[in-house]
């Protein structure tokens, strides 16, 4: 290992598995609002989040919702949905993500408390949160959920790789976590961005690769 490493280099006995925007509107062919690519990742998100799971990683899913009235929506989009979109709306299935990603048995989403900044655990090793803007970390609280857990290390994977989880890597790297991107498990992803994170540090491999190194935590 070398000097930089001893900063950067993943630990996988402190890491968490962070998920991002992997809800029905942006994934589904032909959803409201359908980021090509995306449904083609699913197998590989829920390759991850099992193995999480039998390794007892902890696994964040990280949502968006939409007020009818646009009031909580980034200025980009709330034109079109105070003109009638329908996008993430709380407790609607498009705002939901995928079943295949979720524990066995977990609650229907309390969409009311994590719009006010709550954590849902829906299992023994999930929880869910919301995020306003495009970084998980912006007017969170995820930064210090990590750290009460003793994480210093996230894997990601997602939906739609050059906006939120992208800006949520750099977020994470200000706050010094190191950071895994599981480039398989990921949509949107280029090879321009990739050069970018491995500029910063973030390590970056196949969900295989991944998938290994969290069983060496048992």
């Amino acid at each position: 290992m070398n000097e930089e490493d001893m900063f950067t280099s993943p630990d996988y006995q402190k890491c968490a598995l962070i998920i991002i925007d992997f809800q029905h509107d942006c994934i589904l062919p032909g959803a409201a609002f359908e980021v090509a690519g995306s449904y083609a990742v699913l197998s590989k998100i829920q390759q991850l989040a099992e193995t999480a799971r039998k390794h007892q990683v902890p696994i964040i899913h990280v949502v968006r919702a939409y007020l009818a009235d646009g009031s909580n929506v980034d200025s980009c989009r709330r034109k079109l949905v105070q003109d009638g979109q329908k996008l993430f709306l709380p407790y609607t299935s498009g705002a939901d993500f995928p079943t295949e990603l979720k524990p066995q048995d977990a609650p229907l989403l309390d969409w009311n408390a994590l719009i006010a900044g709550d954590f849902q655990q829906i299992g023994s090793s999930d929880w869910v949160m919301y995020k306003s803007r495009w970084g998980a970390f912006y007017q969170t609280e995820l930064e210090g959920f990590l750290n009460e857990q003793g994480i210093d290390t996230l894997i990601f994977a997602g939906c739609n790789f050059p906006n939120c989880p992208r800006t949520s890597m750099y977020e994470a790297s200000e706050r010094d976590f190191r950071i895994v991107l599981a480039k398989d498990a990921m949509s949107g992803v280029y090879e321009k961005g990739l050069q970018e994170l491995a500029n910063i540090a973030v390590t970056i491999m196949d969900t295989d690769e991944v998938c290994a190194h969290l069983a060496t935590k048992a």
